[in-house]
């Protein structure tokens, strides 16, 4: 038997990503849902126009953009904000999952992890599609 205790338990850090994977779609979800009765409330008596196609704002397409919208409450930067946080539950996931690994000093997953946070980065930064 080793004589180091363990900082975290397996079933503790699995019950740590759980909550952490939850509570990311729930707060996402709540912020798309809120986004979607700001934008109700603004546009919703708006008759759409289907002869010409107008495509998302230019504040949409970058993060500064969208929280800027956010603070000038725009219900579509508020809907982006949402999805944003979707995405990055997943990022974060993968982020305590390094940390855990780190904690009980198992660094070929460390090393496996960080590769697969590579391959994420890459995938999001570089545009390249499959």
């Amino acid at each position: 038997m080793s004589s180091e205790k363990k900082i975290f338990k397996d079933a503790d850090v699995q019950l740590m990503i759980g909550s952490l994977l939850r509570w990311g779609v729930i707060v996402s979800m709540s912020v798309v849902f809120i986004g979607g009765l700001v934008y109700l409330y603004r546009h919703g008596l708006e008759k759409a126009s289907y002869h010409q196609f107008i495509g998302e704002p230019a504040f949409l397409k970058n993060i500064p953009g969208i929280l800027q919208g956010v603070a000038a409450i725009k219900g579509r930067a508020i809907i982006q904000t949402g999805i944003l946080l979707l995405i990055a539950t997943p990022i974060a996931r993968v982020l305590l999952s390094v940390f855990s690994f780190l904690l009980e000093k198992d660094y070929q997953y460390v090393i496996i992890t960080l590769i697969v946070l590579g391959i994420i980065a890459f995938s999001m930064l570089s545009g390249v599609g499959g």
